[in-house]
């Protein structure tokens, strides 16, 4: 089997990015409500994003600007207002979804315009969507530029809101059945939940029995 290399150095950002956009598949998907300095709902999906430490808990969002010294709205939002909701996206929600990466004017609040229903938060100010499974209320914890047009910003979650019929509230475990994420491929291309298979893990005395050793 042969294969292809690509040195990055020598390659395009725009080259880079289908690579591993492609590649890194699927990926989760925020849809991340925040608030502007006039008080608007902004609402915007983010790919570039997962979760990564439990305790303390911990998510992270790639965050771009469109130039230099020019910040998307949320990347703004976050840098003056420190808080956030990220809101999951469901089979139900993909559409609103969709709609919401539509290029706003940055005194267009994205909820407005749709006529998406939010609901107030518990512990932060900015609202969460009504409509989607799982809502993450989040504060910044730390923002790391490395780059003109990237950076990444690492959120505390302190509250989720689940509905009900996805997460035992006495087990913690969420139905992956009646939960229907949909994740980001490349271009336009979305995948539903495929299925769902368990594989148990083995302690080494029991990869040692079953491998004869």
């Amino acid at each position: 089997m042969t294969s292809d290399i690509y040195i990055f150095s020598e390659l395009k950002p725009i080259e880079r990015y289908k690579l591993l956009c492609g590649i890194v598949v699927p990926r989760p998907i925020a849809l991340v409500t925040s608030l502007d300095g006039a008080g608007r709902v902004n609402a915007a999906p983010f790919s570039f994003f997962n979760v990564f430490s439990e305790d303390p808990a911990q998510i992270v969002l790639g965050l771009q600007h469109k130039a230099p010294g020019e910040p998307k709205d949320t990347t703004r939002n976050l840098a003056r207002a420190k808080s956030f909701v990220v809101n999951m996206v469901d089979e139900p929600l993909a559409e609103t979804m969709n709609l919401c990466a539509t290029d706003f004017p940055p005194d267009v609040s994205e909820t407005e315009a749709l006529g998406i229903e939010t609901a107030k938060s518990t512990l932060v100010e900015p609202p969460r969507i009504a409509a989607a499974p799982f809502a993450f209320e989040c504060r910044r914890s730390m923002s790391l530029v490395f780059h003109e047009s990237r950076e990444l910003l690492i959120g505390e979650v302190l509250a989720i809101h689940a509905r009900s019929d996805l997460t035992n509230a006495k087990s913690f475990y969420t139905d992956p059945h009646r939960y229907r994420p949909i994740s980001r491929l490349a271009g336009n291309a979305y995948c539903r939940q495929g299925e769902v298979f368990e594989m148990q893990r083995l302690t080494y005395d029991e990869w040692r029995k079953q491998a004869g050793r």
